[in-house]
């Protein structure tokens, strides 16, 4: 089983996904974490040059080194553990560039990006998408200021972008399901927990 997480910085993707991974694990499911861009001694060094390492970088070089982290963990990690049948939750997968790179930066056309992330993803398509709704002003209330990274610190207008594009993307794929993240962490979880085992 390959499970999602998506939403903007300060959704609280992590809070559910250590929730969730906890709730597997009791019922006797193996899961495995990652995060993106992470998971992988390549994929962790292009993490740290994407969020912490510079300031500036070109919206291009922005996309293409997110689908090469993510490529690195897909082949180097997610897909040798499907294939031995364990389940992976990844916090943040392709939807997030197309959120990103694509609705944010305008990086690229919508296409150009789709078509990279099918390639970076090597063909693989989650099974659930977690969508982690939230208001901008809601979420910059859980992010400190003084520890955003790169990404966190592109501004209201871009995350305002970017929640379009998740919007957009929940509304054209059938995988990802909405949850109201603004709920008590406790809804939030039972909600996802329903989502999750319709998969069984």
């Amino acid at each position: 089983m390959f499970i999602t997480f998506e939403g903007i910085d300060g959704s609280g993707k992590s809070t559910q996904i250590n929730l969730l991974n906890s709730y597997l694990s009791k019922k006797g499911i193996e899961c495995h974490v990652f995060r993106e861009p992470g998971g992988t001694e390549v994929s962790e060094n292009i993490r740290s040059l994407l969020l912490h390492d510079t300031e500036e970088m070109d919206p291009v070089t922005e996309l293409l080194l997110f689908s090469s982290a993510r490529s690195q963990l897909i082949a180097e990690k997610v897909i040798p553990l499907l294939n031995d049948n364990k389940t992976v939750i990844l916090d943040r997968f392709y939807d997030s560039t197309v959120a990103y790179q694509g609705y944010g930066r305008g990086s690229a056309s919508l296409d150009d990006i789709k078509e990279l992330n099918r390639i970076a993803a090597h063909g693989l398509v989650p099974d659930l998408t977690i969508y982690m709704k939230i208001s901008i002003s809601d979420a910059e209330k859980r992010i400190s200021s003084d520890r955003k990274d790169r990404m966190e610190k592109s501004g209201r207008l871009f995350f305002k972008k970017v929640s379009k594009g998740f919007d957009i993307l929940s509304r054209e794929e059938d995988r990802i399901k909405v949850i109201d993240a603004t709920m008590h962490r406790t809804n939030v979880h039972k909600d996802i927990i329903n989502h999750v085992e319709a998969l069984f």
